[in-house]
């Protein structure tokens, strides 16, 4: 792993590149988290010789309500949720109306909700100021934990390599994520932040066992063997175990993604992504961005 840390490295680069070139061109979809909006969902009772709407027509139905693009998403054998601007309550009811007139199928709303665009832009600013805050604190944290590490770099500087694979994780997600919410009409709300967030403390802590590894090894071997050599060894004691927990549960995860249902499938995809991705730097990056670092040092 460590000698072939250029090759990583070249992998990871033409990985930031291309999610930085994702989110430019498709950028990441908004839902009413944090845009402003509504949100409806609706099952169906079909009525005797009747049958269940499509999302087209429900959608075809619905647009003349609404000022923008009406999302319909399936979330069931008979189940739809809708998003689109944010409407009146008088607009609410003619909504409920149209749809309880289809021909066919009798409607029932099982939910109603609506959010103003200040209350939307201010979950924005909050979900940011959470991640970063817990980027910053996970950095902290690490060289707290790493304080008395001397050699051969200060534990401040195992932070930062913390500090970068985490960038790196969130921001690969985020680019792989923006492609696939182009193609199936995907939106990024709350939940696509707690997935986040859940993979930063899923990340760290799989970065933490390799570089526990290299401190006790620095203990047992010290100038011995050379850095990288120490931390070759350190990637080998511990990569089986990295990779059993996280395709443990990226089998969970894809099983709850294909059998979940509508309503958890970004959540899901975004942490297969997100898990996938940073159980690939703890391994390959963080690491070897250690031994860089120490050599340049020497």
């Amino acid at each position: 792993m460590i000698k072939r840390r250029k090759i990583f490295y070249a992998f990871s680069t033409i990985l930031i590149v291309a999610s930085i070139i994702s989110l430019a061109i498709f950028r990441l979809p908004l839902g009413i988290d944090f845009k402003g909006g509504s949100i409806m969902e609706l099952t169906f009772e079909s009525d005797e010789g009747g049958r269940i709407p499509s999302g087209d027509e429900i959608r075809a139905v619905l647009s003349g309500f609404s000022n923008g693009t009406v999302t319909v998403q399936s979330s069931g054998e008979n189940s739809f949720i809708l998003r689109f601007d944010e409407i009146t309550e008088e607009t609410h009811i003619a909504m409920l109306e149209r749809l309880e007139g289809l021909e066919g199928a009798s409607a029932r709303e099982e939910r109603f909700d609506s959010i103003g665009p200040t209350i939307g832009a201010e979950t924005t600013r909050k979900s940011l100021q959470a991640m970063g805050l817990v980027i910053v604190m996970v950095a902290g944290y690490v060289a707290w934990a790493f304080r008395r590490v001397k050699y051969p770099l200060s534990s401040t500087r195992w932070g930062v390599v913390v500090l970068v694979a985490l960038f790196h994780d969130v921001l690969i997600t985020a680019g792989a994520f923006s492609i696939f919410a182009h193609f199936v009409s995907a939106e990024v709300g709350v939940p696509f932040i707690a997935a986040m967030l859940t993979i930063l403390g899923y990340s760290v802590t799989d970065t933490i066992v390799v570089f526990d590894r290299i401190r006790e090894n620095l203990l047992r071997f010290g100038s011995k063997i050379s850095f990288g050599e120490l931390a070759e060894k350190s990637v080998r004691e511990t990569i089986v175990r990295s990779l059993n927990v996280s395709l443990t549960t990226i089998f969970v995860l894809v099983s709850i993604l294909f059998l979940g249902g509508a309503t958890l499938r970004d959540f899901m995809l975004v942490l297969i992504i997100g898990i996938a991705v940073g159980t690939y730097s703890s391994i390959a990056l963080a690491s070897p961005m250690l031994v860089s670092w120490a050599n340049r040092k020497s």
